[in-house]
């Protein structure tokens, strides 16, 4: 969710080779029809071992695609067949580690990339990706080499710096930071999309040297950036959660309780992003009989999967108003399904895709024995945290301050509603000022509401081995440390537009800002 690791991609943009591909191919496959149809076989037969030279590539960005479209094992094979007609295809062995990762197959990942650095010792696409998986894996000294040496082969990548900022500080006299400072003077030279980069790692690179300020300055940049790159839809957006609040009622629950599939095995954890939602499954996949399975995108697959069961049915979240007993049974059992693939043996599974609070209502109704964990945090601190991160994919309301006050509000409405409409006690709010605080106190209420029996092993989380694939991935390989509560403070200068948009959850007292420069 969390890096900017959209760098992991293929070096050369998707739409010029694909269009380099084509226009090659077709060509080529004309002047070889042509000269065979004419007896010049010699001719066409060359023609015809150029077009098979282009396979490997076409398999590549054939698997590209899939991967795109979520389809990574299709895509494995895809880029599997590039590599068996083109051993030595870094791209390919690069994209196909990619589709691996996205697999959990972490060992066989890094194994592609190192292998796409053997080949070619100058991708630093490779070494950027490998530096990536190696940060999720807890390897954050291997991490930072790797990343340095992408940045050593493409010193105007500056995806590579914010890369970096994630896996080790910067500090006065930083060369990174020097090249980034050069870069941001010279900005009007750079591709929107690289003064995202840099004004992200900027912002990064100030708030390790304790600039507040300067920190914050950057960050309204970078995310002034991303905004003009991205399409939100802010009514349509916020009009789905009213819709659900008045369309799930405490009545509509009532009457169709106790239909959903008994699995006790999923364990959703909801919430905002940065709201603390990766140390609570850390903590809870460090039990032994715990499997934590990251953010997941099942729920929304098996709901597309059961929508097709009701052809007259609207889509989410009408579509409930369209559904019996049997379709939250269905959906409950397709979701306990895929769960189950993912660790076969755990006897709870963790789901931390936050944006599944939507769905909690769904959620109750077709798996009435899962767990929902809904992770709180300071609305300030949540929402300050979400504009500093710059995010993979989707959250597009997090890059505007008033955007993302708005959403906020209109979130803690929603979560108000479900507590409101569903039984006492079905949902449990964990506070990350709570958990920090008293992190063995929380942490054995956590794992009772999941079913469990306590097991210490929860207090050792930043021990645990797993790989974490947000933007919290180096901080839950820490202690716990209480430095992020009250972090708005630093910066509540500039928040006079999230205030606005948080309404009754803004601050109510803000302290004089004694910050930096």
């Amino acid at each position: 969710m969390a890096q900017p690791s959209l760098a992991r991609s293929n070096t050369e943009p998707v739409q010029s080779a694909n269009a380099r591909l084509a226009g090659a191919f077709l060509t080529l496959c004309k002047e070889a029809t042509a000269r065979h149809q004419c007896g010049q076989f010699v001719e066409a037969i060359a023609n015809y071992e150029r077009i098979l030279a282009l396979i490997p590539d076409i398999h590549n960005n054939f698997g590209h695609a899939l991967a795109a479209a979520g389809r990574h094992e299709s895509a494995g094979a895809a880029f599997a067949r590039a590599i068996e007609q083109k051993p030595d295809f870094p791209e390919a062995l690069c994209n196909w580690g990619l589709a691996l990762v996205a697999l959990d197959r972490f060992d066989d990942a890094e194994a592609k990339y190192r292998q796409a650095i053997a080949v070619n010792p100058r991708f630093a696409g490779a070494y950027n990706n490998l530096g990536l998986l190696l940060k999720e894996r807890g390897r954050l000294a291997q991490a930072k080499e790797a990343i340095e040496q992408a940045i050593a082969l493409s010193p105007r990548n500056f995806s590579y710096y914010d890369n970096l900022a994630a896996v080790r500080p910067f500090v006065a006299g930083d060369p990174y930071l020097a090249a980034l400072e050069t870069a941001e003077q010279d900005a009007a030279g750079l591709p929107p999309v690289e003064r995202v980069h840099v004004n992200f790692a900027l912002a990064k690179a100030y708030e390790h040297l304790d600039r507040p300020k300067d920190s914050f300055r950057r960050l309204i940049e970078a995310n002034r950036f991303k905004r003009a790159q991205i399409a939100y839809d802010e009514p349509a957006t916020l009009g789905t959660m009213e819709r659900l609040r008045a369309l799930i009622t405490g009545d509509f629950i009532a009457a169709r309780e106790g239909c959903g599939d008994r699995s006790a095995r999923p364990i959703f954890i909801v919430g905002m992003t940065r709201s603390g939602s990766t140390l609570i499954e850390q903590i809870l996949a460090s039990h032994p009989q715990v499997h934590g399975a990251g953010e997941l995108p099942l729920l929304d697959q098996v709901t597309g999967s059961l929508r097709s069961l009701i052809p007259s049915a609207p889509a989410f979240p009408e579509m409930m108003l369209a559904m019996g007993p049997e379709h939250f049974h269905a959906l409950g059992a397709l979701y306990r399904d895929g769960i189950a693939q993912r660790s076969p043996d755990a006897a709870r599974v963790t789901d931390k895709m936050t944006g599944n609070f939507l769905s909690v209502g769904l959620i109750h109704l077709a798996l009435p024995n899962a767990a929902i964990i809904h992770a709180v945090r300071d609305p300030a601190d949540t929402c300050v945290s979400n504009f500093s991160t710059h995010f993979t994919s989707g959250h597009e309301h997090t890059y505007d301050l008033a955007e993302l006050g708005r959403y906020y509000r209109h979130y803690r409405q929603m979560m108000a509603h479900w507590r409101a409409v569903l039984p006492r006690g079905r949902i449990m709010d964990v506070h990350y000022e709570n958990l920090v605080s008293d992190l063995e106190g929380m942490a054995r209420r956590i794992v009772a509401h999941c079913g469990l029996e306590w097991d210490a092993r929860c207090l050792d989380f930043h021990r645990a081995e797993r790989p974490v694939r947000t933007a919290s991935a180096a901080q839950v390989r820490m202690p716990i440390y209480r430095h992020s509560v009250e972090r708005w403070r630093k910066y509540q200068d500039f928040l006079g537009p999230l205030f606005a948009g948080l309404g009754p959850f803004a601050p109510s007292t803000r302290e004089p800002a004694n910050a930096g420069n």
